[in-house]
């Protein structure tokens, strides 16, 4: 007796964790900045779903294309497009705001049905069974199989972050797959995330060159340094749109600082922001943007 391919299934989410494990028991991936997809293979019927169950296949075609796979398959991964030799959240939503297909990347990284349900299986196997499965069928770019390391998860964690990578994800090589947040998945990331009010801007001709950022302690305003990489040139405009509603003559920090190229805005808008630390002189330390929301 055939069993019916479910529909979407629940993803197994990570739990943070400040230090990677050690040991044989684990597995190592890069964690990617990307979207979460599950993609649903079904007898040459294709569906591409959001991490929340949200059917995009349309937007995400050519990734449902390239997997030429006979029969029945859950694949989980995630889509990212690589900017500068790494994956840029703010990149793919430039390109998916734009409806573009070229630059996107399907990392996949597990297994979850092959004409049959594959979850019970401990986690090393429904890898060395995608990697098979991929393998098997030539498939090529955009898929890509989200190869692994096992062993010390330390000095993978270290060469990720000296490459600027987000961090890694560890994972228990004889764990199931289970529709939950859980331990036996753990994130480490190399970077640190916060939103900062928006202070002032540096133009350029289309939008913006970098954004000064300050911070609330108390009833003061204090200045935390600027941020000038992450968006791309749509996302830039859109900024500078934002902020040239919130114009003002002068500075709302506490303490003024001396910056000839700004334009001062009241602090009405928050950068979420992307940085490794904060230096002793307490500026953010490679900072980089994620998105501007109104407070």
């Amino acid at each position: 007796m055939r069993i019916e391919m479910p529909g979407f299934i629940k993803p197994q989410l990570a739990t943070l964790k400040s230090k990677a494990p050690n040991g044989g028991q684990w597995l190592h991936e890069i964690k990617y900045d990307g979207y979460r997809v599950q993609v649903h293979l079904n007898r040459g019927r294709k569906k591409v779903f959001t991490r929340n169950g949200l059917d995009w296949t349309k937007r995400f075609t050519e990734i449902a294309g390239a997997l030429a796979i006979q029969g029945e398959a859950i694949i989980d991964g995630e889509v990212v497009v690589v900017h500068e030799g790494r994956t840029n959240f703010s990149e793919l939503q430039a390109e998916l705001a734009a409806g573009r297909q070229g630059r996107l990347v399907y990392y996949a990284f597990d297994l979850l049905w092959r004409n049959g349900d594959l979850r019970k299986l401990p986690q090393i196997e429904r890898k060395q069974l995608l990697s098979d499965l991929l393998g098997e069928n030539d498939i090529e770019l955009p898929v890509l199989f989200s190869e692994h390391l096992i062993g010390d998860g330390q000095k993978m964690f270290e060469h990720a972050a000296k490459l600027n990578w987000e961090g890694i994800i560890s994972k228990r090589a004889d764990a199931a797959y289970r529709s939950e947040r859980s331990e036996n998945w753990l994130k480490i990331k190399a970077v640190q995330n916060g939103k900062f009010p928006v202070v002032g801007f540096v133009k350029d001709p289309s939008g913006v060159a970098a954004l000064y950022l300050g911070k609330k302690e108390g009833n003061e305003l204090v200045y935390m340094g600027k941020v000038g990489t992450g968006w791309s040139r749509t996302v830039s405009s859109q900024i500078r749109k934002q902020l040239d509603t919130v114009v003002s003559p002068k500075s709302k920090l506490t303490k003024p600082i001396r910056k000839p190229k700004a334009t001062w805005v009241e602090p009405q808008f928050y950068a979420d922001v992307e940085y490794r630390d904060i230096t002793s002189e307490g500026l953010l330390r490679a900072s980089s943007f994620k998105g501007l929301s109104r407070k």
